[in-house]
């Protein structure tokens, strides 16, 4: 046999299990499990050769990294002087240059140096990291160096490639050439690309433009040498002509400028459309060049100008009217000549033009408009700057005609300042732009913010004209790309302005906080959604309902729709209904722990609110959606009917007799009510048209309160007529008059009744009239002619002593406005301030007028019988006395009609002053009081008195309230929120002394009134306070138990069910001894005294009813423990549950894992045992038949049969093992503890280092 090696098997339970039975000789049986071999067993590693060979490859390639570059770079680069943006000399390193390389070197973290050479060049030198080093030398060149300004122009399609990706190729080219580059945005049809920078800057950056454009036209380039005489007629006036044929044939044609000596011109484009351009090129010069003929004139140097024009205008007038070319010699020649080329029938007119403009006028030269306004206004500095070369004797104005404006300039060197003149108009220009004048003060700004923005931004002059010049023209002039940027601006402005809207909505003040919601989380969601638009609430002391939106139109319309539509939503979950119900039965509706209250809230969704206890009210009010109060209504109802014999009637009375019948807010039926035994009388909602009236009460008490509602219905029916007039509702306070008076008259003359529409009405001009019919046609009558006179306009005048007109308009004349609508709209004209008249005008109703007048003399009467009176009230109190935002001087004005005017703040008294308390005065102030301390009250005499007792009453007084010292901390409450809500409920301060005073007395300080009320709260808080202390000093009383602990966990009970109902039931606290407690069989009970004895008499009868049990140990077979148990327990807590008893299974490893504990009375154990031997031997037999079939699945190796099925008989096992072992072959000897062969060591020795495929390691 082969040697084996024995390892442990458990060791190896896995790999045996995963090996296949083979066939084996040797004498092992043929069932026996193969045995590997020890190389199977133990896979030798890859040799490290091998290893060394694989991970040569890569290692050799890190051998080969190229070397990295330099972090840190340096660049040096000179401004010459001329080109110096800053050449004051003075300190060098001290002046702009100076701060500005210490921003730059701020912001970009590279390291500057300048230095100035002798020729007053600069030299810098830039050190850092390259990006920070590119930032700063384009930095530097943007603000050290003065700028040009270029365009270039490629195809539209082409500036996608100059930008590049993400625009990194834009920011590339800018970093290299220091210059800004701006590309027009893709909607702006313009092709023109503008390069700001130094010269030097500029042009490599064009060069870079020009050659991404040319590598991204692939197309065909051909280059024509033609007589550059001749190229003016190729190009045609203004370039009209090449222009047209590049759109024709779809080539670019370039064409060089008149002041670059080349005669080639470029064509550029698909093959076809550059062949059919050269065609057409060739054909106009041949044809020109046979038909052309040239004429020369002498033209003084001087005068050359006038026949070019600005920007070569006037050449290429002559060029559109005539045909012909005009060759002018260049500026740096002495030759006067000029060439005129063209047909021989045109040179004449050409000929004539160009004398015309020679003999242009010089000293009368009339310019634009807005040339004069910048030369004799804000811009007349740059001209002279600009001339600073020649010695200007005079500059003056004149003005002949509407029409004509003139300069006059004498200066020595006439022909240089007209040539600076020209150059000057060149760079400038000017639009005019009609805006709205009620924009122009949006356009200005606050302190004219948004207009000196502009102009800097775009240095421009803009002008705005006065308010009194009643003219919306705004003119803007300057460089013409500013111009236009800020016209554009400008226009954009009154745009957004015009499209602007203000809309109101009217929303109840009691929604306001809900659509707000708590800290404005629920408003701030609404501005999110609508982030234009400007929501404003009124302030809640205005008892406002107007909410103001403002912002664009559109956005402003969804607003309010959303606005409108949440509030809709809001006032229908807040319809409310009030349901009488009998006092007695109010506690049954709400049911033991307010279940059945609780029930109807979360079925119905409503909120039901029931009086208190205390008071008299039997109405429950029920709040929420219509549909959902009528439901809780009728639940609420029909528990009542349930308790009670309650009788329920209907009495049909026509509609619009209910409101008379119902009474002036109720107090016609409620007499009824009251009258009849406090039956329930319920009208149908206003509006519904229901004539059903339903009475509910005991039987007689209803009959008695149906005759009465029909008798009462009886009298109305018959004195019911009615009649409607149609009056303005300007014309209603008029006819109602002053506290209602003249309607009482005329109530009292006919006994009619009349009812003025409500705000809610739609209808606002119908007046109806009730009663008699005599009595109604009689006060008819007398209205009609009320309303008659009142449509008979008129108007007069009366005399007004000046020093009141004031009283009458100020507050956006609030008086007048009052007037108005007191007597039937007239209208009252006072004369403009400054005019000096006391003649008031008049224009309403001849009665109208007449009351008005009437009216104003009363005024006038009271404002000369006015006084003023002193109130002292200390500096200190004022802010007291005035109130949040003044809200109680504004209430004292209201209800006195006096005005109040408080004194000036003084700083100095009022630091000096001591604290005085209740009002009092200290013993060393003055007699006299101070200034500071002296509220003016202006009005009637009896009136001020009232309004200065008021004020008085409103000086705060402070009071000691006693309270102990041990119960301060349950005053202040939880972080302070006992005392907090204290001072917001009475609207005062308390003051409560430091814990280490140990002082007794609280300080309460405030109005009078408020005082009096919190000083009475405190006090009830005090023995609400002492009543919980005595309460808690009879709940400590304590009983101690001294109970076996074996019987603990049968008192606590499942999750401790048993002790909680206790606890619950005898409303005590009960503790269990801890694991740690030393007398483990004690148990605390403590609470009131009678509920601790009824807790612990309960605790010994339970000990007791266990005593009575017995515990007995059955033997079950451990495998079917589980079948027991069920899953989580479930079948032996029912077991337990029906036999009373409990049942205890071993722990896993017990030493008897068979033995099964049950306790409880001796007769159910019994049947206990009884059936779970029952269970016992029925799952035996399906654990028996489970195993058998186990075993016929994986049968036993014949080696264990040999051994013995018995496992009592098992020896130790056999372990794993293995075929072929080192130490097992014959002749091997065991290896050398001691030998460095067998076992080396490491860190010597070692084989030569081979390079990681990872690449070299780094330390």
């Amino acid at each position: 046999m082969s040697s084996v090696a024995v390892l442990t098997q458990e060791s190896f339970a896995e790999h045996r299990s995963g090996l296949k039975d083979t066939e084996i000789t040797g004498g092992i049986p043929e069932d026996e499990a193969y045995i590997p071999t020890y190389l199977e067993a133990f896979p030798p590693l890859p040799d490290k050769g091998a290893q060394g060979e694989r991970s040569g490859g890569p290692a050799g390639a890190w051998c080969k990294i190229p070397p990295i570059k330099a972090s840190v770079i340096t660049q040096v680069f000179h401004v010459p002087l001329e080109e110096r943006r800053y050449k004051d000399n003075s300190q060098f390193g001290e002046g702009d240059e100076a701060k500005v390389c210490l921003d730059i070197m701020q912001r970009t973290g590279a390291h500057i140096e300048l230095s100035l050479a002798k020729d007053q060049g600069l030299s810098i030198m830039v050190t850092g990291k390259l990006d920070s080093v590119m930032k700063a030398r384009k930095e530097i060149v943007a603000r050290l160096q003065t700028q040009a300004s270029s365009m270039v122009v490629i195809p539209k399609e082409h500036h996608r490639f100059v930008i590049g990706k993400n625009g990194e190729k834009l920011q590339e080219l800018e970093l290299k050439t220091a210059t800004k580059i701006t590309i027009p945005r893709p909607d702006d049809p313009s092709a023109n690309i503008r390069i700001t920078g130094t010269k030097e800057g500029i042009e490599k950056a064009r060069h870079e433009i020009l050659l991404i454009s040319a590598e991204q036209d692939k197309r065909a380039v051909e280059r024509l040498s033609l007589e550059k005489a001749f190229h003016p007629f190729i190009a045609g006036a203004y370039n009209r002509l090449v222009q047209e044929l590049s759109q024709e044939t779809g080539a670019r044609i370039s064409i060089p400028p008149p002041s670059l000596p080349k005669d080639e011109i470029v064509i550029t484009g698909e093959k076809e459309a550059v062949a059919m351009a050269i065609a057409r090129i060739r054909a106009i010069y041949e044809e020109k060049k046979r038909k052309t003929t040239t004429i020369s004139v002498e033209v003084k140097k001087s005068q050359h100008k006038y026949i070019v024009g600005p920007k070569g205008n006037t050449l290429q007038e002559i060029m559109e009217g005539t045909g012909v070319s005009v060759e002018m010699p260049p500026l740096d020649s002495g030759s006067e000549t000029i060439i005129l080329r063209g047909e021989p029938d045109k040179l004449g007119p050409a000929l004539t033009q160009v004398y015309a403009k020679v003999r242009r006028t010089r000293k009368d030269d009339r310019w634009k408009d807005w040339v004069l306004a910048c030369t004799l206004g804000k811009w007349c500095y740059l001209l002279i700057k600009h001339v600073k070369f020649t010695e200007l004797t005079s500059v003056c104005k004149h003005t002949l005609g509407q029409e004509r404006k003139c300069v006059f300039v004498s200066t020595k060197s006439p022909d240089m300042f007209w040539l600076t003149i020209l150059n000057f108009m060149e760079r400038m220009d000017y639009t005019e732009i009609n805006i709205d004048q009620r924009f122009h003060r949006h356009l200005i700004g606050k302190n004219g913010a948004n207009i000196n923005r502009i102009k800097e931004q775009y240095r421009v002059s803009i002008r705005i004209p006065q308010d009194s010049e009643r003219c919306g023209l705004v003119r803007i002039e300057g460089d013409p790309e500013g111009v236009q940027l800020a016209r554009r601006e400008l226009v954009d402005l009154a745009q957004r302005m015009e499209n602007e809207r203000t809309k109101d909505l009217i929303i109840e003040q009691r929604f306001h906080r809900t659509i707000i919601g708590q800290k404005g989380e629920k408003i701030k969601e609404v501005r999110d959604k609508f982030p234009e638009v400007i929501i404003n609430f009124p302030d809640q002391s205005q008892k406002s309902d107007i909410v103001q939106l403002r912002g664009p139109k559109n956005e402003v319309e969804k607003c309010a729709k959303f606005l409108q539509k949440l509030l809709m939503e809001l006032v229908e979950s807040s319809y409310s209904i009030s349901v009488p119900i009998f006092k007695q039965f109010h506690k049954n509706i709400i049911g033991k722990g307010g279940a059945n209250i609780k029930k109807i809230r979360e079925e119905t969704h409503t909120k039901i609110d029931l009086p208190t206890e205390n008071s008299d009210s039997e109405m429950i009010v029920i709040t929420g959606k219509k549909s959902s109060c009528e439901v809780a209504r009728d639940r609420i109802l029909s528990i009542q009917r349930d308790l009670a014999k309650l009788t329920e009637a209907e009495v049909t009375i026509p509609a619009k007799l209910h409101n008379s019948l119902i009474g002036w807010k109720g107090c016609l039926v409620r007499s009824v009510m009251e009258e009849c035994g406090g039956v329930h009388i319920h009208f149908p909602a206003e509006g519904s048209g229901v004539d059903r009236v339903i009475i509910r009460g005991p039987a007689a008490e209803v009959e008695r309160a149906r005759r009465q509602l029909l008798q009462l219905a009886e009298e109305k029916q018959v004195n019911r007529f009615s009649v409607m007039l149609q009056a303005k509702p300007e014309y209603h306070k008029f006819l109602i008059g002053r506290g209602g008076a003249n309607i009482r008259r005329v109530r009292d003359r006919t006994g009619a009744r009349v009812i003025f529409p409500s705000a809610e009405e739609p209808d606002q001009e119908r007046i109806t009239i009730v009663g008699r019919e005599e009595a109604v046609r009689q006060a008819q009558r007398e209205l009609e002619a009320l309303i008659k006179n009142l449509e008979d306009v008129i108007e007069d005048s009366m005399v007004v002593d000046p020093r009141h007109h004031r009283h009458f308009v100020c507050r956006r004349g609030q008086v007048l406005r009052e007037l108005a609508e007191e007597f039937g709209g007239v209208m009252v004209s006072f004369p403009r301030t400054g005019t000096h008249s006391n003649c008031i005008a008049l224009k309403g109703a001849r009665e109208c007028v007449d009351a008005a007048k009437r009216r104003i003399q009363e005024i006038i009467q009271d404002l000369e019988s006015q006084v003023s009176v002193e109130v002292v009230v200390p500096q200190r109190y004022h802010r007291t006395v005035m109130g949040p935002k003044g809200c109680r001087i504004q209430q004292i004005t209201r209800e006195h009609d006096v005005q109040v005017k408080f004194p000036e703040r003084d700083e100095s008294s009022a630091q000096e002053a001591c604290p005085v308390e209740n009002g009092g005065t200290s013993p060393e102030t003055d007699s006299a009081p101070r200034r500071c301390d002296v509220i003016t009250v202006t009005g009637q005499l009896e009136k001020c008195e009232l309004a200065r007792v008021a004020l008085l009453a409103l000086v705060p007084v402070t009071v000691d309230v006693v309270a102990p010292y041990d119960l301060h901390r349950y005053i202040i409450g939880q972080k302070g929120s006992g005392i907090r809500k204290m001072m917001e409920d009475y609207e005062v301060n308390i003051w409560v002394p430091q814990p280490e005073k140990q002082l007794d007395v609280i300080k309460v300080t405030g109005q009078e009134a408020s005082v009096e009320r919190a000083r009475q709260a405190l006090l009830d808080r005090v023995k609400e306070l002492q009543a919980e202390q005595e309460d808690r000093a009879l709940r400590s009383y304590k009983v101690t138990l001294s109970i076996d602990p074996k019987y603990h966990p049968k008192i606590i009970g499942r999750k401790g069910a048993v002790i909680s109902q206790i606890r619950k039931d005898h409303d005590v606290s009960v503790q269990f001894p801890d694991k740690s407690d030393e007398q483990q069989d004690m148990i605390v009970i403590w609470g009131y005294e009678r509920n601790v004895e009824d807790a612990r008499v309960a605790i010994e009868q339970m000990v007791a009813a266990l005593q009575e049990m017995v515990s007995e140990d059955v033997w079950l077979d451990h495998r079917v423990h589980a079948r027991i148990i069920g899953a989580r327990g479930k079948a032996v807590r029912k077991l337990m549950e029906e036999f009373n008893v409990d049942i205890r299974f071993p722990q896993p490893g017990s030493e008897d894992p068979d033995k099964v504990t049950v306790t409880g009375l001796p007769e159910n154990v019994d049947k206990a045992i009884h059936h779970l031997l029952n269970l016992e031997e029925e799952y035996m037999l399906s654990v028996t038949e489970t195993e058998t079939l186990a075993a016929y699945m994986k049968p036993p190796s014949r080696t264990a049969g040999l051994r013995g099925g018995d496992d009592e008989s098992k020896g130790p096992t056999k372990g794993f093992v293995v075929r072929d072992a080192p130490w097992n072959v014959p002749g091997s000897k065991a290896p050398d503890m001691s030998s460095p062969e067998d076992f080396p060591t490491f860190g010597s020795g070692v084989a030569p280092k081979q390079t990681s495929a990872w690449g070299p390691k780094k330390i």
